[in-house]
């Protein structure tokens, strides 16, 4: 059997929730239904912490593998700590609001939002929304590292080419000065190497400094 997801939920501080006002009570019956439906779909509900300025070391010690933001409304504030709090450890982030306003939606996903779902919180929906954003999310981490391997090789490829820049423009200066041929010139260069303990492009690079010296 699969170890159920570890989710921490951010959601307002209880405290600062203005019980006598509706916007805090449908906060309140928004979080209770949040955490029944991830019970009752087997998930690992670990905690649920404010957007303070505690939650990146929170999130830290908990290790969560998803995060839910819960917010009744515009939630720029909680977002932005919770954006920052996963900024070096990036996990997939869903937030349920009630918010139909669609820039901020768009602003959520270009945040780093996995699933930005409006009117959503039925305990039916819960499993099959996270069970996506998770998807998405691995998918999205994949691609990057696709991406970040591509850099890395064509930098690798480029520092390659500059190398053999370098072993080039020292092999034509040895045989000018002399009367190597290419063949016995790359020879010198690798014995150079080899004797002094260095890289060819090392070698390569200390003659042509020497000669830029020398004139």
């Amino acid at each position: 059997m699969d170890t159920p997801l570890r989710i921490v939920v951010i959601s307002p501080d209880p405290d600062l929730v203005e019980l006598d006002d509706a916007t805090g009570l449908d906060q309140q019956a928004r979080s209770r239904s949040l955490r029944i439906g991830l019970l009752e779909s087997g998930f690992n509900l670990v905690a649920s912490l404010p957007a303070d300025v505690f939650l990146t070391e929170r999130l830290a010690q908990l290790r969560p593998d998803l995060i839910i933001v819960d917010a009744e409304s515009d939630a720029r504030d909680a977002l932005e700590h919770v954006v920052m709090a996963t900024r070096d450890a990036r996990r997939p982030i869903v937030m349920f609001t009630n918010d139909q306003d669609s820039s901020h939606a768009r602003a959520a996903v270009a945040a780093g939002v996995t699933a930005y779902i409006v009117a959503g919180l039925r305990s039916e929906r819960i499993r099959p929304i996270l069970d996506v954003a998770m998807a998405r999310f691995q998918h999205e981490q994949a691609l990057r590292q696709e991406l970040a391997d591509t850099r890395n090789e064509l930098n690798e490829l480029s520092a390659t080419l500059q190398d053999r820049k370098v072993i080039d423009r020292a092999k034509v200066l040895l045989m000018e000065r002399q009367s190597l041929s290419e063949a016995d010139a790359y020879a010198r260069l690798r014995k150079a190497a080899m004797d002094k303990n260095l890289k060819l492009v090392e070698v390569a690079q200390r003659i042509l400094d020497v000669a830029d010296l020398l004139g």
